[in-house]
């Protein structure tokens, strides 16, 4: 690793991390993007709704956007958890697990949101493939097959009204105790979709396509695909730590160009954005890297007018002669 200051660190290598390191190495900044290499997407058969890129694998297309970014040289991958961040006079102070330590200029947050997967038997082999929680991004492969949502009140009324739009045949599970108020209750009739209140003991299918909802009494629902809304949270505690604001869906608060409330530090990606796309991320990625990059020059700027030594208005060294 390159010793001194970085430009920017970016934490974080999915499409947020990468199209930040990729504006600020067009612009010559020296940057290091620091990744554990666990994306949120890993598991997903294919990326949807990105163009040009539709239907590609997630892996693949990680590895497309790695190669472009290192041909700047300016930029710099390290494999490795930021564990904690801490504010400088000049910066942020990082450290990483197992104990390297960084310096950097300015800190752009990549890391994303971890979602909460529901404690179901079966569920982990058919996730990715079958079992889904983003109707955006595979409701297109289950259009006009038989669905069922997993999710209680508000939400879990919400996505199963969203899956209407792909299919007709959509049955809502809420594994107990629904939460739904009256209203909730009301649309869900009106749209034609049943409820399940019976706590769901497994899914069943083969080779990751569900076949059938096994509940703990009554029958089996049989069903093509799963999709699920059971909460996510952020994958780094660092926003929080750094002192950055939270909205009330508990994303990072960002305003122009991914600018946070602490000075220097930027969010980008899910963890700050409802609309949790990859492109979407990809874009915020790119706002961030310019906006970083306007930041640094202002400040170099300011570094170069200070250190110039004024002209004086009589004697000294730059007074005028004869």
């Amino acid at each position: 690793m390159t010793a001194g200051v970085y430009d920017c660190l970016i934490v974080g290598g999915g499409p947020a991390g990468l199209s930040g390191a990729l504006m600020l190495g067009r612009c010559r900044r020296s940057v290091l993007v620091c990744s554990t290499g666990e994306p949120r997407n890993a598991r997903s058969a294919g990326l949807h709704g990105y163009l040009t890129r539709d239907g590609i694998d997630p892996t693949g297309f990680l590895g497309l956007a790695r190669d472009e970014v290192q041909r700047y040289p300016s930029v710099e991958f390290l494999q490795a958890e930021v564990v904690d961040a801490r504010r400088t006079s000049t910066g942020f102070a990082i450290t990483c697990a197992g104990g390297l330590q960084f310096t950097t200029r300015k800190l752009l947050l990549a890391t994303g949101v971890v979602d909460e997967i529901p404690d179901i038997d079966g569920l982990m082999e058919l996730y990715g493939k079958s079992v889904h929680h983003c109707p955006y991004c595979d409701g297109w492969e289950w259009r006009d097959q038989p669905l069922a949502v997993y999710g209680r009140g508000e939400a879990g009324s919400a996505l199963a009204l969203a899956l209407t739009v792909w299919s007709d045949d959509v049955v809502l599970c809420t594994g107990g105790t629904s939460g739904l108020s009256e209203k909730e209750e009301e649309g869900l009739a009106n749209a034609g979709i049943e409820v399940r209140e019976e706590p769901v003991e497994r899914l069943e299918g083969q080779d990751g396509l569900l076949e059938r909802v096994v509940f703990s009494e009554g029958e089996a629902l049989k069903r093509k695909a799963l999709f699920f809304c059971s909460g996510q949270h952020q994958r780094s505690p660092l926003a929080e730590k750094l002192g950055a604001r939270f909205n009330e869906k508990g994303a990072v608060d960002t305003g122009t160009c991914e600018a946070t409330n602490v000075p220097g530090l930027y969010v980008a990606g899910d963890a700050s954005k409802q609309a949790q796309f990859v492109i979407v991320a990809a874009a915020e990625g790119s706002e961030a890297g310019m906006a970083i990059n306007t930041a640094l020059l202002k400040d170099d700027l300011a570094q170069k007018r200070n250190s110039t030594p004024k002209r004086s208005k009589r004697g000294g060294p730059y007074a005028k002669s004869g």
